[in-house]
C-alpha cells in the first residue's frame, strides 16, 4: 500500500514518518538546513504482511504543484494537523485535492499532542471531524500522535497496517503506466526513474516508451518498494533502471509517463467532467487559464465550457485544451489550479482524449459523453454505440482505457460488437446497427434502380453519404466488399449496384430507340447519321437525342467511336472483320482503302480505325 502524507506546512509530517518508518523523507541539504519538506520524500515501513511505501509532500502554499505530483496514485491518505495549530489552510486545500483526485480511503493523525493539553486535543479533533464533512474522507479514523513522545505511533502504526490488509488490488492484465516523479543518475547504473505504478506490471527486459515524447527505453532493473524484484506491480512505488538510445535523465522528467508501447497516444484537446470548489468565490468561465495537474504532470490549459459556466460546488462538462501533449487515460483524475499557482480551483476526471473542435456543444456530443463516464468499458462501449454516431474505432477506445487488447477483443465478442477492419484502421458497430445498415444498404440500391433503371449504378461516396451510421470511407468499402463477396451486390470501379441490377432503358427511351435504330443500321450502318441529323430526321431537342445515345453507348448497344458518330455494336465487329480481310489481302493497308471499303469520309475512316 502507497500512503500520501498531506496537510499544512509544520504540521509534522516528516517527522512522523520518520517515527513510523525510522527514514528521514526530507533528503535535500536544503530541506535538512531550513527544516521544511520541499521536495517529495520517499520512505516504507516492513510489515508482516509486507511493505508500506510512505510519500511525504510539502505543505508549504508554494509547493502545492510537488504535493500534487506525489499525491497522484497513492492508496491511502495520511491527513496530518498539528494539535496547537488546528485546520489552517494547506489543511484545507490538501483535502480539497484529495478529494478531487477520489481518495476515499485515510485516516487523521492530530500531531504534536505533547504541546497541547487533553481539551485542546478534543477541540481540534471536533474541528477536524467537522472539516471533513462533504469529502471522501468524512468519517475517517483520527489518532492522536506526538512524534516526540511517540505516543499514538504504534496506534496508527496498526491501523495503516490494518489498512494495507484491506487494500485491494485490480486484476494485473491491464497495461503497464508507471507515473515518474523523479529522474536521476546513479553511478554503475545509468538513468533511474521513480514513480508509482498506476496499472500493469513491469519485469526487467519490457520493452516500454515514456510519453508524451515517444523515446523508446528498455527496462534493464528495478527495484520495488526499496527493494530488488523481478516484477513491479500495480500500486508498487518503483525505481527502474532504464537504458536505450536518448536515455538520460535530461531525457526523462518528472510529469512523463513510463508505459506499454500500446498507450502512447498523448492529448492535447481533452472532454472531462469538472467540479467546481464550494469554497471558490465565482464560476468558471469561458476559455479560463489555468494549471492543470495530472498524475505528476504540470501543464498550462484552457478551460473551454460545453454548458454554462459553472457556480461554486457545481459540476459540469468541459474541454480542456493543453499548451503541450501529456499521457493520460480515460478516468484518469485531474486538478485545476489558477494561472498564480496560489489556490486550488476544480479538478475532474478525463472523458475523452479525442475531443472535436467542431460541434462539441451539441445534444448528441453531450449524450456521447454521458457514455464515456461510465467506468465499466463494455457499458461504456455499449453506450457509445448506441448513440449518434453509431460507430467508433475500437482499437482507440481500448487505449484511451488502457484496456488489454486481448480481453477487449473478448469484450467485443460477448457484447455482440462488429469489427471491421481496414488498412487506414478499425471500425465497431452493435450488431443490430450493422445488420440494420447492410439492409438500408440494399433497400437504397433498390429504390436507386427503380429510380434510375437507366443508370448502372450508383456512386460509392453518394451511397455511403445517404446511409446511417454514415461509416468512416475506408470502412464502408470494406462492407462493400463483404456484400460483394456474399453475392448481393456488384462493385465497378467507383459504382455500386444489386448483384441482379441490369441496366434498361426507361419506356419512352425505349420508344425513340426503336424509331432511331433502322436509321443508323442497314444500309447506312457504316455511315449512320450524326446526332443533329438525327435530331431533325425524329424531330426532338438534339440534346435529348445525345443524352440517350450517350446511354445507349454505357448500356453496349451502340458505340461513339467519333464525335456525335455512332455506331450499331455489331456494326463495329463487322468493321473489325473488314479490317483483318484488307490486312489479310494487302499486308499493311492505308486509310483510303479502308474507307472505300465502308463507303465513308477519310476523317471518320480514321477516326474507326
Amino acid at each position: 500500500m502507497i500512503v500520501g502524507t498531506a496537510g499544512h506546512i509544520d504540521h509534522g509530517k516528516t517527522s512522523l514518518v520518520r517515527a513510523l518508518t525510522g527514514v528521514d523523507a526530507d533528503r535535500l541539504a536544503e530541506e535538512k538546513a531550513r527544516g521544511i519538506t520541499i521536495d517529495l520524500g520517499f520512505a516504507y515501513m516492513p510489515t508482516p504482511n509486507g511493505v508500506i511505501g510512505f510519500v511525504d509532500v510539502p505543505g508549504h502554499e508554494q509547493l502545492v504543484h510537488n504535493m500534487l505530483a506525489g499525491a497522484s496514485g497513492i492508496d491511502f491518505a495520511l491527513l496530518i494537523v498539528a494539535a496547537d495549530d488546528g485546520v489552517m489552510p494547506q489543511t484545507r486545500e490538501h483535502l480539497a485535492i484529495l478529494d478531487l483526485l477520489g481518495l476515499t480511503r485515510g485516516m487523521v493523525a492530530l500531531t504534536k499532542i505533547d504541546l497541547v493539553d487533553a481539551e485542546r486535543v478534543a477541540a481540534v479533533r471536533t474541528e477536524v471531524q467537522n472539516v471533513l464533512i462533504g469529502t471522501g474522507l468524512e468519517g475517517a479514523e483520527i489518532v492522536a500522535v506526538s512524534s516526540v513522545t511517540n505516543e499514538g505511533v504504534d496506534d496508527l502504526r496498526a491501523g495503516l497496517e490494518l489498512a494495507a490488509l484491506e487494500t485491494v488490488r485490480k486484476p494485473a492484465g491491464e497495461l503497464f503506466r508507471l507515473a515518474v516523479d523523479r529522474s536521476f543518475t546513479l553511478k554503475g547504473a545509468g538513468t533511474i526513474v521513480t514513480g508509482t505504478v498506476l496499472s500493469g506490471s513491469v519485469a526487467p527486459g519490457d520493452h516500454l516508451v515514456a510519453s508524451p515524447s515517444g523515446l523508446e527505453v528498455r527496462v534493464r532493473g528495478l527495484h520495488a518498494q526499496n527493494r530488488k524484484a523481478e516484477r513491479g506491480n500495480l500500486g508498487d512505488r518503483c525505481a527502474l533502471n532504464l537504458a536505450g538510445e536518448g536515455v538520460s535523465k535530461e531525457a526523462l522528467r518528472r510529469g512523463d509517463m513510463i508505459l506499454a508501447p500500446a498507450l502512447h497516444a498523448p492529448a492535447d484537446r481533452i472532454d472531462a467532467r469538472l467540479r467546481v470548489l464550494a469554497s471558490e468565490t465565482r464560476p468558471v468561465g469561458q476559455w479560463l487559464p489555468v494549471h492543470l495537474h495530472h498524475a505528476a504532470a504540470e501543464v498550462q490549459a484552457r478551460v473551454v465550457l460545453l454548458g454554462e459556466p459553472i457556480p461554486p460546488g457545481e459540476e459540469g462538462y468541459v474541454q480542456l485544451v493543453l499548451e503541450r501533449p501529456i499521457a493520460a487515460l480515460a478516468g484518469d483524475r485531474f486538478v485545476i489550479r489558477d494561472t498564480s499557482a496560489s489556490r486550488t480551483i476544480c479538478g475532474g476526471t478525463f472523458l475523452d482524449l479525442r475531443a472535436p473542435t467542431r460541434r462539441r456543444r451539441t445534444p448528441e456530443r453531450l449524450a456521447q459523453l454521458a457514455a464515456h463516464e461510465l467506468a465499466d468499458p463494455a457499458a461504456a462501449l455499449s453506450a457509445l454505440l448506441d448513440r449518434p454516431p453509431y460507430h467508433l474505432d475500437p482499437d482507440a477506445f481500448a487505449r484511451d482505457r488502457g484496456l488489454d487488447p486481448a480481453s477487449f477483443a473478448a469484450t467485443m465478442e460477448r457484447s455482440g460488437i462488429v469489427r471491421i477492419d481496414t488498412p487506414s484502421g478499425a471500425c465497431a458497430m452493435a450488431r443490430a446497427t450493422a445488420d440494420r445498415l447492410r439492409q438500408d444498404l440494399l433497400a437504397a440500391l433498390e429504390t436507386f434502380h427503380a429510380e434510375n433503371p437507366d443508370l448502372g449504378g450508383i456512386g460509392r461516396e453518394r451511397l455511403r453519404a445517404s446511409l446511417q451510421p454514415r461509416l468512416p470511407p475506408a470502412a464502408f468499402m470494406a462492407l462493400l466488399q463483404d456484400e460483394a463477396r456474399a453475392g448481393r451486390v456488384a462493385l465497378n470501379g467507383a459504382w455500386v449496384r444489386l448483384a441482379g441490377h441490369e441496366v434498361r432503358l426507361a419506356p419512352e427511351d425505349e420508344l425513340i430507340w426503336e424509331e432511331a435504330a433502322p436509321m443508323i443500321g442497314g444500309a447506312a450502318r457504316f455511315r449512320p447519321p450524326r446526332v443533329r441529323d438525327l435530331a431533325r430526321m425524329l424531330d426532338l431537342d438534339e440534346a435529348e437525342v445525345r443524352r440517350l445515345f450517350k446511354l445507349l453507348a454505357r448500356l453496349g448497344r451502340v458505340h461513339e467511336v467519333a464525335q456525335d458518330h455512332f455506331f450499331l455494336a455489331d456494326v463495329v465487329g463487322e468493321m473489325v472483320e473488314i479490317a483483318a480481310d484488307l490486312e489479310a489481302e494487302h499486308g499493311p493497308f492505308s486509310a483510303a482503302q479502308f474507307r472505300d471499303r465502308l463507303d465513308n469520309g477519310r476523317k471518320v475512316a480514321i477516326q474507326i480505325l
